[in-house]
């Protein structure tokens, strides 16, 4: 979802959905629920499913195989969706034979078409792009329609970014919000982190910072790094929940090691500033490199080019005992970038998923 809450990135979902890969218990398509076993005679007897011999071949590389293996399951069974599905990933990919997007996109309809939620949900992020074939919103949404009717988390937030997009009519939130929620429910941490973006504007929602910490809170344990920042910042703040700066500092640095470039500039202020922590020049210089080489400038740090000659000041000591360790500085130390938005480090909106 555009951060700014302004038109859909069709294109870029539909990246999401091929990047996630084939069949599979964390790609875009669900590997076929193995029957359950026949009634056992006795109880130390069963009989184990069969092995999914085209997942298999895939999943070493084999595509040659694979693509047999599934052709011999429509074979037996000509309404067999994961396999359909299978056929369609390879096309797509080129794996094995010629990369076709138009036929790729032939086999996740007929996928759909036999029950695939994820094929059905690919299928209509591609008519929405225009991928294999002409756009054709009214049918993507029918496609859509037809995976979110079981839940599929994907679906029900690319439908909900439809309805902010709303073919350049002012955004639908509130309808956009009851996606979301929907999508947030079913798992889904694009949609979570989409709906903490409504509550903290009021926007198709009444404003509430408690359910955009909660959904924030969602989309960051998801690992979605987005979330990841965005959340750390609330916690850092105490803004709708308790503070927490140790917290919400080790959330910020897992968002960085994912190479997002506003957790990497925040860590900058944080161990430049003494936030929480001991001041430390050399890794605010690191962490505002990684950043700046990401493309985020922040002037205000430059002054730690010449770090070895002039260190910005730290905070004074407070007139108490120092406490035992850096961590434990006193919450009233609150005149930072994340609290005094008139030096706060740009950019301020949301950052885009990394």
């Amino acid at each position: 979802m555009n951060r700014t809450l302004q038109a859909a990135p069709f294109a870029a979902a539909l990246a999401a959905a091929l990047a996630a890969g084939p069949i599979g218990s964390t790609g875009a398509f669900a590997a076929p629920a193995a029957k359950p076993a026949p009634a056992a005679a006795s109880p130390t007897s069963a009989i184990a499913p069969a092995p999914d011999l085209a997942y298999g071949a895939y999943q070493r590389q084999d595509y040659k195989t694979a693509m047999s293996e599934a052709k011999k399951r429509l074979a037996n069974n000509p309404g067999d969706a994961a396999a359909m599905g299978l056929i369609g990933q390879l096309y797509l990919e080129g794996a094995g034979v010629a990369r076709d997007a138009r036929v790729a996109m032939d086999w996740f309809r007929r996928a759909a078409d036999a029950g695939s939620d994820s094929s059905a949900y690919l299928y209509g992020a591609a008519l929405l792009q225009g991928t294999g074939g002409a756009t054709d919103r009214a049918r993507a949404r029918a496609y859509l329609e037809k995976a979110a009717a079981n839940n599929y988390g994907a679906a029900l937030h690319l439908l909900g970014e439809m309805a902010l997009e709303n073919q350049g009519k002012p955004s639908d939130f509130a309808k956009a919000a009851a996606y979301f929620k929907r999508a947030s429910d079913a798992g889904d941490a694009d949609a979570s982190y989409a709906l903490a973006v409504l509550y903290k504007n009021g926007k198709g929602v009444e404003k509430d910072m408690r359910q955009a910490g909660e959904y924030y809170r969602r989309a960051a344990e998801r690992d979605l790094p987005a979330g990841q920042v965005e959340y750390a910042i609330m916690l850092f703040n105490g803004v709708g929940m308790e503070r927490d700066r140790a917290s919400a500092i080790a959330l910020l640095r897992k968002a960085a090691a994912q190479d997002n470039p506003v957790a990497q500039n925040r860590l900058a202020h944080i161990y430049a500033d003494g936030l929480g922590v001991e001041v430390n020049p050399q890794e605010a210089r690191e962490w505002r490199d990684r950043a700046n080489d990401a493309g985020l400038k922040d002037p205000s740090l430059d002054y730690l080019n010449n770090i070895s000659v002039e260190k910005k000041p730290a905070p004074q000591a407070p007139t108490a005992p120092a406490p035992a360790s850096a961590a434990a500085k006193p919450a009233t130390l609150d005149s930072s970038a994340f609290d005094n938005p008139a030096t706060a480090p740009r950019p301020l909106q949301p950052p885009a998923k990394k």
